[in-house]
Order: C-alpha cells, then structure tokens, then sequence
C-alpha cells in the first residue's frame, strides 16, 4: 500500500498567483545557454533552426504534460515521490540523484559566469585597461560576495512563490537584452554584405544542409527548455490549483521562453553571420568592448542568471530532503543548513576546480535527458492505472516512443562531447 506522506499535501498550497508562477516557471526554464543560441542558428540556417526550436518546445510541453498527468493520478506533487510510486526506493533516488547533479551543474555554470564575467564588467565600466589585483577584480572574491548578499537570502526564502518577484526582475533583464541587440542589429549591419549575396549564399543562410556543425545543435536546442525539476513545486504552491491550470501556466512559460530564445538568435545571428562567437555577448564586445550599451547588457545578463540560481536550488533541497529525510516536517533550520552546504560547495567548485564544468558537461547529457525525455515518459507509463489507458493505448504507446528519444538524445550529447575530447574542441558546449 502507497503511503502519501508530506509530499500530497503542501502546507504552501494555493497562495502562489497565476503570473507569479510563470514568473517563477520561465526563470527556471531561461538559462545561459540562451547566448549560444545565435551560434546555434549560424550552424543550422534559420529555417532548420526555428524547425527545431519548435518541436523542442512542443516535446518539453507535452513532457510536462505526462508528469502532471502521473501526478494526477496519485495525488503528488514531488518529482522523486513519483518516482518512488513508479519503481519504489531505486526509482526514488533515480530522479533525486538526476535532479540534484543537474541543478547543481547549472548553478556552478551560472556562478562560473559570474566568476568570469562580472570583473571584466566592472573593469570596462572603471576604464581599467590593466588589473592590478584589486580585490573588486578578483572573480573569486566577486562569486562569493554575489552568492552571500544576493543568492543565499533568496535560497532561505521559505515558499518558491516569493521568488516571482525577482524572477520578474530576470525575466525583465533578458528583455533588455533582447532589445539591446535587436537595436545592434540596426546600428551594426551584417558583417559580410547582405546585397551581395548571390541565391545559392541565401539558402544557404536560410537553411544549412548537412553542416557538420549542424548535429551538434540538436542536443543544445534538445535541453533549452530543462524546467522539469521545478514544475512540481511550482504546482504545489499555485493557487486554485489543477492539472489543466499548471499545463496553462508551462504552456505560457515555454511561449515566452520560446519567443525570446528565437528573436536572440535571429538578431544575434542577423548581425554577425557566420562571424558570431558561441558566447554571444563576447562577439558584440568585440565592437566596442567600452559600448555604454553592451556594458549594460552584460551586466543584465549577470543579474538575470544570479537570480535564477535560487530558484534552480529550491528542487535541489526538495530532493535532498526526500532521499535523506523522506519523514521529516518543514524544519528552518534543516531548511537553511541544506541551502548554505549546497552554495559552499558550488562555490568551492567554481573557485578551485573551475575544469570540473567539462564533467558537469556528461552530467547534463545524462540527467537531462532523465528528467525531459525518459522519466516523465516512463512513469507515466507505470502509474497511470491499465485499466484507464491500456499498456498498447495510443497515449502509452506515444510515451515510450517519447521515452526512446531521450534515450536517442543521451546517446547523441555524450557522442558529440566525446569526440570533442578526443579532438581537442568545444563544438558541443552550451544548453542549460
């Protein structure tokens, strides 16, 4: 017999709005990698790129739609007890372990850019051309100030729905980072002359047939949308909630996120060409690395990632809680404890083993996979009764056809970084 513990009803239920919550859902799903998505479309034509942004976006909504139907089903809110209802402990820890390495890269590539960048924008903005070692240079000392004064306060925030408000504000930055290179565009024309361009050059700007580069944007734009850790809390502290309002609520979030990764690449891609770099803020930098705009636009940027590392570190606690302490009640100082050791050790890695993102690279090829593709799909699978959907129904029949392209994905994005270890390059970089 399955025993509903904590996880069926939350003590936060209901007080988080509607808006708050695709807020909360689209910060979650807007990560880095939305400055490698230029150098994605130069790989693929525009065309073949928008094809597979939308098929992404529409697997990650029909994704979404399998996990709130299982947890319909059972009456939980929680990622790892779905997992457990499904296969039990070993299902359990399946999804808190894939949860708990996939966030926990994210936030380490997140801080890895704090680390990287925010000296050199602060160094641009003082009209510094050398650093003499000031302390306000140091990318260390900088990640742990940012983690300490920004981070932790809003990690210890004890409801997920509190952070709508600053995942407006990121969301809000990004939007200023769209129009700032959207008005780029206009001030700095193509790099190599559009006019000019006899047809042949044309279709290949439109669509790139058989681009070498172009399989490695596959797994990229497949893991664009990895928000799938945080639905459930999502759910759980929306107000009014139901299966069909929550499917609204990710619907809307992956339109948005949809749109802005989109118009990023065209004018990022529009602008530069074939000359666009994989991290897009680097190429405009080149223009004019002291451009009052750019500066701006980086430093937005920074804000937009610093403020979506809480929110990705919310699941992270969830999980762990629910492999260590899968009996215990809300406690504060559990609560805090679980967030403080998670930022000192993220920390730790970003400042003393900066390479160790080249392992989280394999960790993400695997675990995002899980959580999209292959867990949704399989749980679905086992706990949505036999007698309601038969295992040879169409819905079921869908799901483990959706099960074996995660599996077709994985494959692809541990390949692809394989050979750019043994080659020595950098090609399949980028995602979440």
């Amino acid at each position: 017999t399955f025993i509903c513990r904590d996880t069926c009803i939350s003590p936060f239920e209901g007080k988080t709005s509607f808006g708050m919550s695709i807020f909360n859902l689209g910060n979650a799903i807007m990560g880095s990698g939305i400055l490698g998505l230029a150098y994605a479309m130069s790989n693929t034509g525009i065309l073949l790129f928008l094809f597979l942004l939308t098929a992404v976006a529409a697997l990650s909504a029909y994704s979404i739609h399998l996990l709130l139907k299982a947890s319909g089903v059972v009456g939980i809110r929680a990622y790892e007890q779905l997992g457990y209802r499904a296969f039990g402990t070993p299902g359990k820890m399946a999804a808190g372990i894939a949860i708990t390495l996939q966030n926990i890269g994210a936030m380490s590539s997140y801080l890895f850019i704090v680390k990287s960048e925010f000296p050199l924008v602060i160094q641009a903005f003082l009209r510094a051309d050398n650093n003499h070692g000031e302390w306000y240079l140091n990318g260390n000392y900088l990640v742990v100030l940012v983690t300490v004064s920004v981070i932790l306060p809003l990690a210890l925030m004890k409801q997920l729905g509190y952070l709508g408000y600053t995942s407006g504000f990121s969301l809000s930055c990004m939007v200023f980072f769209l129009s700032a290179i959207s008005r780029a565009r206009i001030e700095h024309p193509c790099t190599t002359g559009w006019h000019e361009e006899n047809k042949e050059n044309m279709l290949c700007f439109m669509f790139t047939f058989f681009a070498p580069q172009t399989a490695y944007t596959i797994p990229i734009l497949a893991f664009a949308f990895v928000c799938h850790p945080e639905v459930l809390p999502i759910y759980t502290e929306l107000r009014n909630p139901s299966q069909k309002k929550m499917q609204q609520v990710s619907n809307i979030s992956i339109l948005i996120m949809y749109t802005m990764y989109f118009l990023a690449a065209l004018f990022g891609y529009l602008t530069f060409k074939e000359n666009v770099e994989a991290e897009l803020l680097h190429t405009y930098s080149r223009i004019d690395p002291y451009d009052t705009l750019i500066l701006c636009v980086r430093l937005a940027v920074l804000t937009a990632v610093t403020l979506t590392v809480p929110i990705v570190l919310f699941p992270v606690r969830r999980a762990i809680q629910q492999m260590i302490f899968p009996n215990k009640t809300f406690h504060w100082l559990r609560h805090i404890a679980i967030a403080v050791v998670l930022l000192i050790f993220i920390n730790m890695l970003v400042i003393f083993a900066p390479n160790i993102l080249g392992i989280f690279g394999i960790i993400g090829a695997t675990s995002a996979p899980c959580l999209i593709f292959i867990f949704p799909a399989v749980f679905y699978i086992r706990i949505v009764p036999k007698d309601e959907e038969p295992m040879r129904s169409t819905p079921k029949l869908v799901a483990a056809c959706f099960a074996g392209l995660g599996v077709l994905f994985m494959i692809m994005s541990l390949s692809f970084i394989i050979i750019d270890w043994t080659m020595g390059s950098s090609n399949a970089a980028g995602g979440h």
